[in-house]
């Protein structure tokens, strides 16, 4: 199980319904990418992270281990900004605005990307795959997305397992020995996935299997007053941007 899987697993929303927590998580979200940069998306990111580490209750080492990898991204993307090609000053020169704009840029993807996590560290895709069912989606799909991502672990697991096995024969001292160890993980890898599909299929034949993938979803209800804080919260935000907005320089 992944980190960030196995902490929305024992989140204090855990029994909340995921409209709840989407209603904040990905209210957030889009307040990020809606609202203007300064102050917009700084309070979104800041209102995220105090609900993230204070009533959600998620572990700071592990919110940080899980929010690394989205913000290499939105650093590597704001770079850009701050160069220009071609143009009066050479082929490469420092871009007019650069920095403002990636400063823009940086606090609308970081500030989005912890609303995405605040729904999925309190979100176990458990609860919320099947029940994209009642809401429309097709229910095929839905069974595409469950063995999807079981299918996901036990490949993660398979991994583990090899290169641990390639480890304890000192698959990896040299560098040579590194490559043969990674082609051998890669075929293993391949073959075992394709083996399981099968078992898997086969599985579900001998079940009875008619195209509908049943599993029991704990029961939950949607608070209404949980739903009308986060509302109030998002609205109080935004209030709060337009009040003290300026421009970034």
């Amino acid at each position: 199980m992944l980190p960030i899987d196995a902490a929305a697993h024992s989140s204090r929303w855990r029994r909340r319904h995921p409209v709840d927590k989407a209603v904040l998580g990905l209210g957030l979200t889009v307040l990020a990418i809606s609202l203007p940069p300064w102050p917009g998306a700084a309070l979104v990111l800041l209102t995220a992270l105090v609900v993230l580490l204070g009533p959600a209750g998620v572990p700071g080492r592990r919110l940080w281990r899980a929010y690394r990898v989205p913000l290499g991204f939105c650093v590597t993307g704001a770079l850009p900004l701050l160069v220009q090609v071609g143009g009066p000053d050479g082929f490469v020169a420092l871009a007019e605005g650069g920095p403002v704009r990636a400063g823009e840029l940086m606090l609308r993807t970081s500030a989005a990307s912890l609303g995405v996590l605040l729904f999925a560290f309190t979100t176990p895709m458990s609860d919320l795959l099947p029940r994209l069912v009642k809401a429309g989606v097709p229910a095929p799909v839905v069974d595409v997305a469950l063995v999807t991502y079981r299918m996901s672990f036990l490949l993660l697991d398979s991994v583990r397992r090899i290169r641990e096995a390639q480890a304890a024969r000192l698959g990896h001292t040299t560098r040579a020995a590194t490559w043969r160890s990674l082609a051998g993980l890669a075929a293993t890898a391949f073959v075992r996935a394709f083996d399981r599909a099968a078992r898997l299929q086969t599985g579900l034949a001998g079940r009875g299997y008619d195209g509908t993938l049943r599993v029991l979803v704990a029961e939950a209800r949607i608070s209404a007053r949980f739903t009308v804080i986060s509302v109030v919260l998002l609205a109080a935000v935004a209030t709060l941007t337009f009040v003290l907005e300026r421009p970034l320089t």
